[in-house]
């Protein structure tokens, strides 16, 4: 009995944990729309929960830069995972690359205050690459395997050749224009169909 009263208190509550959700959405939105300088008290107020809830999950700005970051992208490889089986597998990939566009304009929000962070672990960017090479790998596996697009592209390609057309503008309209180049991208990829020359 004792044993589970312990293992009972360990475990977070329920509303703390959908506070924690809560905060980790707002902070998403707020970063992308007002870069790393802005004030956590807007977070707090977007989640719609106090301050003092915000330090109690996260007691430092550095800590929810990371802890956002890492939430982003286990959302990414559990939207690669869904999407497996919920499309076609090319519009998958062009789904999953549309929200890769979305973390790179919440990344791009926060990245001035997490290469600052001195308590940011080095493996951060390490980790987020692997992980997100991982989850377009399967997305274009299965697409090169129903023979819909050309197989001669690595996943670190993929991936490197959409974070170089976010990270090339830098205008207030600029994830309309990657956008449209990932979907220009997209079709480059394509095996024409056989009714065409």
């Amino acid at each position: 009995m004792g044993e589970r009263l312990k293992e009972t208190a360990k475990r977070p509550r329920a509303d703390a944990l959908r506070n924690r959700e809560r905060l980790l959405e707002a902070a998403k939105a707020v970063f992308s729309a007002g870069g790393p300088n802005t004030s956590l008290e807007a977070v707090a107020r977007h989640a719609g929960v106090g301050i003092g809830t915000l330090y109690r999950h996260f007691p430092t700005r550095e800590a929810l830069f990371e802890a956002v970051y890492r939430y982003e992208v286990e959302h990414l490889v559990g939207l690669a995972e869904q999407l497996r089986t919920d499309a076609a597998p090319v519009d998958a990939l062009r789904r999953w690359m549309r929200a890769v566009v979305e973390f790179v304009a919440t990344k791009k929000g926060m990245s001035a205050a997490l290469a600052l962070a001195a308590k940011a672990p080095p493996d951060l960017f390490a980790y987020s690459f692997d992980s997100l090479t991982w989850a377009v790998g399967a997305l274009l596996r299965r697409a090169v395997e129903a023979g819909e697009v050309r197989a001669d592209i690595s996943p670190e390609d993929l991936l490197r050749t959409l974070f170089g057309i976010c990270y090339t503008h830098d205008q207030p309209d600029w994830q309309d224009k990657v956008l449209r180049l990932a979907e220009v991208f997209v079709d480059g990829l394509c095996r024409p169909s056989s009714g065409n020359p």
